[in-house]
Order: structure tokens, then sequence, then C-alpha cells
């Protein structure tokens, strides 16, 4: 640990996947850095992500899979550190990985290795470490135009460069805490009001009642909200809609969910990539149960527990051509108006956080405030569901680091 009352070059706020990618690179360049935490365990976000595997970034990185207010913010971070850059380090550390659908890379074994390699990195650079404290105040210093003091349990440090990697306030399991933005309100940066992002959705009592069959189920479909759609899993449980696809749309959802008084639904399309009301007319004549035919496209248990919920325990032969065209309609957009998320403790990420207009796209600097810095996810940055985060969280880390 180091004195206290010490002078540093940089000091950064937060040793999760940001913080050590960030401080690691500043080291690497020269400066003398001081990494802080409040943390016993370092990188706890990093070791329970994918299953404990780590899904360390994505090969189909792009802006458009992050949202912001400011929807170009990412490029520039993303162009000058990219996925390919990441996969060579772990490659360098000899760390075994895999590709699973949509792009996402995986570590074959432990997402301790990630851990331990971004500490192996720390190490390279020189940086000092002052964790675990309790951070009691961040000052500047008055009359000095680019000197921050951050004062800890272990002592006062200062520095003409101070980075907030603090994360957001997903998981406050793991400690997230929402100090991050007291910072930025602090010195005057303005924070996009933070709420949960890639979270299960709950449904209203009555809609969960009226599901209660289909609790359990698991099938790839479309979904969409607010313009934006999805092809993965859909879970349904006894609090509502989780899976991927749902983590997914649920960041768009909250975007613009309240409107006129009502929630935004949710649109699900059960059987994706097929003309449904070509498939039911071609078996229009059919003897067989409508659920045993949607069996062959659906899992049979939903199949049947579908058509039950609406009714339609009939043979084919027995639906009207309109009663035929409604089903088609029905089960290519499921409309549904979810209540609410199940909040940070469920969610992976946060949408919102410190406002990327008030932000250089290039260093992560404020633009206001001399020597201060934001990165991972305190920024309001969030990506898609698939190592996008993780892969902003080593991009912005990064693009500080070449300016503190």
């Amino acid at each position: 640990m180091a004195a206290a009352a010490s002078r540093f070059d940089v000091v950064v706020i937060g040793a999760g996947a940001a913080g050590m990618m960030c401080a690691a690179q500043a080291g690497m360049r020269g400066r003398k850095v001081l990494l802080v935490d409040h943390a016993t365990r370092l990188g706890e976000k990093i070791r329970i992500s994918g299953g404990g595997r780590c899904n360390f970034t994505n090969r189909r990185v792009a802006p458009d899979n992050y949202l912001s207010q400011n929807p170009h913010f990412t490029r520039s971070a993303l162009s000058r550190y990219g996925p390919a850059d990441f996969i060579a380090l772990v490659d360098r550390y000899r760390i075994a990985w895999h590709e699973r659908s949509h792009g996402q890379l995986f570590c074959d074994d432990s997402a301790q290795a990630i851990i331990d390699m971004l500490r192996g990195e720390c190490a390279d650079g020189g940086v000092e470490w002052a964790t675990p404290v309790e951070i009691r105040a961040v000052r500047k210093i008055a009359g000095d135009a680019g000197v921050y003091e951050v004062v800890t349990s272990a002592g006062t440090y200062s520095c003409a460069s101070l980075v907030v990697a603090t994360g957001g306030l997903a998981i406050p399991g793991i400690g997230a805490t929402p100090f991050g933005y007291r910072i930025a309100e602090q010195f005057g940066v303005p924070v996009v009001p933070p709420r949960p992002a890639l979270v299960p959705l709950t449904l209203p009592p009555e809609t969960l009642e009226r599901l209660k069959p289909l609790a359990g189920a698991s099938l790839e479909v479309e979904a969409s909200s607010n313009g934006r759609s999805f092809r993965e899993a859909l879970l349904i449980t006894h609090r509502g809609l989780s899976g991927p696809v749902v983590l997914q749309v649920s960041s768009y959802w909250q975007a613009q969910a309240w409107r006129d008084g009502e929630w935004d639904p949710v649109h699900i399309d059960l059987l994706p990539g097929c003309d449904v009301a070509a498939w039911l007319a071609g078996h229009a004549a059919d003897r067989a149960l409508l659920a045993n035919l949607l069996a062959e496209r659906l899992p049979r248990r939903f199949a049947h527990a579908w058509c039950a919920l609406h009714g339609w325990e009939r043979p084919l032969n027995q639906f009207r051509p309109a009663e035929i065209k409604h089903i088609a309609a029905t089960l290519t957009d499921w409309c549904i108006v979810p209540s609410g998320t199940q909040g940070y403790a469920k969610a992976e990420v946060t949408l919102g956080g410190v406002d990327t207009r008030a932000l250089s796209s290039k260093t992560m600097e404020a633009t206001r405030c001399k020597g201060l810095y934001f990165i991972g996810e305190v920024v309001d940055v969030t990506g898609h569901l698939g190592g996008y985060n993780f892969q902003w969280a080593w991009s912005s880390g990064f693009a500080a680091a070449q300016f503190v």
C-alpha cells in the first residue's frame, strides 16, 4: 500500500475492468499510478461474468451495439482499441478461449485468468495499490488548477489526473455504489439518470396468473421494443420474462417505457423466419390439432399450453380462414406489456451515467474540468449483452490512459 500523503501522476478510483486496464496502460507510459478501491476482492464483476468464464469481448463490436445520449461517442475509443487488441493481450498470456454464438468470446476455464492478467499488466506498469480503503473525500486543491486530492482511510493522495472507474449500480451485492455519479455531480459534470439494464422484465399479477401454464418454457424468438429487435432465447418465469432476448430489449424498452400513462409493450415473434400465415394456410384442411402442428416448430409443452391459453384446442380444419389469420398474427406479434424490471440486483449493467456530452470522446476527460476522467460503466454507455460492455471497459480505459 502506498504511503499516506503521496503524490502521483494518476489516481484511478475503481479496480474493476476499466480501472485496471487504464492503470496498467498509464503505468506502461511511465506515469506514476495509484489504483484505489474499497473492495477486498478485486474484479468481482469479471469473476462472476459469463457463468464464471467471462465473456470478455465480442468479435462483432461496433458503435451500433451501444446506447448513449451521444450515439457516436464510442467510435473513437473502439477504433483505437478493439476486440482484436484485447484478444492479442489474452493470447499473450496464453489464456485459452472459445467463441460462442453471435461472436461472443469466453475463457475456456476460469474468469480468474482475466483478473490475473490485468493484475499482471498493472505489475508491469509499476502500478501501486491502496485497497481496501474507505474514500472519505475527493477534492480539487484550491489555487492549484490541476491537482486533485483523494482522502482515504489510509491517507491522502494527490494527482494531476483523477480517473473515475467506479462502475454503475448493477449488482449491489458485489459492491456497486453511486459513488462515481456523486464525484461527477460534485465537479459539475451532468449525469443521465441511471436505470437497470440488461435485466429481466416483470409482468403485472393478472398477466402472470394467465401465463402461469407457460412458466419454465424456453424457446428462440425475435423480440422488439422501440424499434430495436433481437433474435435469441426467451425464458418465461414465475416473475415475468427473462432470457438473453429479453435482457437485450430491456434497455430499449426502458429508454421510452412510460408513454401516455401506459408502459410500452414488448413484441415477440414466436416463429421468427417463418411465413406463419402461409404455413398455417397450407395445413388448413388437416385434421391434426393446431397444438400438434405448432409442436413441430415450438417446444411441445409450450405449444399445447399456448393453444389452451387461447382456446385453440381444435383440429386445424375446424378453424375458419379469418381465425387462421388471427392465429398467425398472434404467433408473429405476441404483444406483452411489462410492469417493470427486476432491478439492479438482477441487472447485468446500468443504463445512463456520466453524460457523454460532457466528456471528450478521444480522451474521456471532462471538457470543463481539466484532469478529471470517467471510464467504463460509470459513463452513459451501455452495451448489448455478449461481451460488449467489457470491450467498452477495455477501450475507454485504454483511451484515457493515453492522455492522463
